[in-house]
């Protein structure tokens, strides 16, 4: 039997094709990273068709390359050396919800738009990054360590246990989920950790190169009684993260981001041509925004204390903050803003980030809040050498763990159909990322030309991650052409 036969034995002919119009829509994502074209795409149903898929690519040495949805932004999931890509977007099955223990347990097609929908109908809601794009995949998401714009709770990522199955066709759980009865176990895969080992850090950041996660827990809270959003006009980075540090120690607040005006104005647009232009020439250089909620025990109270709190603080030690329900000249701005903090992108609009030029590439990065401003300058400096205009760059800072860090991202918009300014906008990206290395940033996500350039400089680190890929896959098929693999 050809490899044909054998992978329409495996899907059915339904799920199956080879029809070179519809391999091209695996070829090419939203990012500047080259297109590559598969020999095959499959629409496996669930994680035995899965196996018998990867099982089969590991006897005839075939690349296989997992996709879960229809929306990519980094080049991970572009097929760089052919094969098979492992479409998911069938295995979008919500298998349960479980109040007592705050978890979702989903397969990894589910949509942001789709898991968000179905937890608000049952009172809760997931943790989520910044206006993610509705059919984007939530597992893949939180697998990436897209940053929550979200940052009270305790941990950093909303992952719990998940299944995953290796690049050598087994079948494996980590976590809570790995023993024996689940999901029927008291645990009910709610700790992602041991024993021993915590086998769901090793997938997560892997692009598909260590294995091919089915379904995935993952933490929700309780939809909040009550919210009250704040904004800030910030002329000040280095002024606003002094405050950041002193108020999201004591946890004060629920969503909490900064965007430039640029950005804001993306978001907020509603008629484009009317609206942007006026938007982002009148808007602060930066915004804070920061959203207080009431839960399910005296939100009145909750409310009330850390209003209290943060007008306190900022009359004893900041007063040059002005923290108020809107911005001067934007009322209602909280009132639109703060419904779409808790879900994904609307599907029947342009994606946010696509809005202004048509596409965008984004370079982010963690850091020390303190070093955003410096990070900043160095950007705007290489924009000017490469005629980018600095007024074009947009800007989203995100802390995390209390503000001890934070997620700084420069989104850099383009005219896809513009050959000058895929060049413009390669070039100051090629020249930007190392010599923001250079100057302390970590970037955790290492997408494309970027992985090369990191691991490059960590060369035993990128020794250590070759030796485990040739224990986990030894035929490298998972993947192969991502991180240093």
């Amino acid at each position: 039997m050809n490899r044909r036969d054998k992978l329409l034995e495996i899907v059915g002919s339904e799920n199956f094709s080879d029809d070179p119009k519809a391999l091209g829509t695996y070829s090419k994502d939203f990012s500047l990273v080259p297109s590559g074209v598969p020999d095959y795409a499959v629409k496996p149903k669930d994680a035995q068709e899965v196996q018998k898929v990867i099982k089969f690519a590991n006897e005839h040495l075939l690349p296989v390359v997992p996709v879960s949805s229809p929306v990519h932004f980094h080049g991970a999931t572009i097929p760089k050396q052919g094969g098979i890509v492992l479409d998911l977007t069938r295995m979008n099955r919500i298998l349960e919800v479980d109040e007592v223990n705050r978890r979702v347990r989903m397969e990894a097609g589910v949509t942001w738009e789709q898991i968000t929908s179905e937890l608000e109908k049952q009172g809760f809601r997931i943790m989520m990054p910044l206006l993610p794009h509705p059919l984007r995949s939530a597992v893949t998401d939180c697998l990436e360590r897209e940053v929550p714009t979200n940052t009270v709770y305790d941990y950093g990522e909303p992952l719990q246990s998940m299944e995953v199955i290796w690049p050598t066709g087994e079948i494996f759980r980590t976590g809570s989920a790995s023993v024996i009865g689940y999901p029927d176990s008291p645990s009910k895969g709610a700790n992602p950790s041991g024993p021993g080992l915590d086998f769901y850090r090793f997938l997560q950041g892997a692009q598909g190169t260590m294995g091919v996660v089915t379904w995935a827990n993952l933490k929700i809270e309780y939809l909040p009684k009550i919210d009250k959003i704040f904004f800030a006009p910030v002329h000040d980075l280095s002024y606003i993260m002094e405050f950041l540090y002193r108020v999201l120690r004591l946890r004060i607040g629920q969503e909490c981001l900064l965007l430039n005006n640029i950005n804001l104005a993306t978001i907020m647009a509603e008629d484009w041509h009317k609206d942007f232009e006026r938007l982002r020439a009148s808007l602060p250089p930066w915004t804070l925004i920061l959203v207080i909620s009431g839960h399910q025990r005296h939100p009145e109270g909750k409310i009330q204390y850390e209003e209290e709190t943060l007008h306190k603080i900022i009359k004893n030690e900041f007063p040059q903050i002005s923290l108020a329900d809107s911005l001067p000249g934007f009322p209602g701005l909280g009132k639109k803003l703060l419904p779409m903090l808790r879900k994904p992108w609307p599907r029947e609009v342009t994606y946010w980030k696509n809005r202004y030029k048509g596409a965008c590439h984004s370079l982010f990065f963690i850091t020390k809040p303190a070093s955003a401003p410096k990070f900043i300058k160095t950007v705007e400096e290489i924009a000017v050498r490469h005629n980018y205009s600095i007024s074009d760059i947009g800007g989203y800072l995100q802390p995390i763990e209390h503000n001890r860090a934070c997620h700084l991202e420069f989104d850099l918009f383009y005219d896809p159909a513009s050959r000058s300014e895929v060049e413009r906008v390669r070039g100051l990206y090629s020249e930007a990322a190392p010599l923001l290395l250079d100057e302390g940033a970590l970037f955790t996500r290492p997408y494309g030309e970027l992985a090369e350039l990191v691991y490059q400089r960590a060369n035993g680190y990128a020794m250590t991650l070759r030796r485990v890929k040739r224990l986990f896959d030894p035929n490298n098929i998972m993947n192969p052409g991502n991180l240093c693999f």
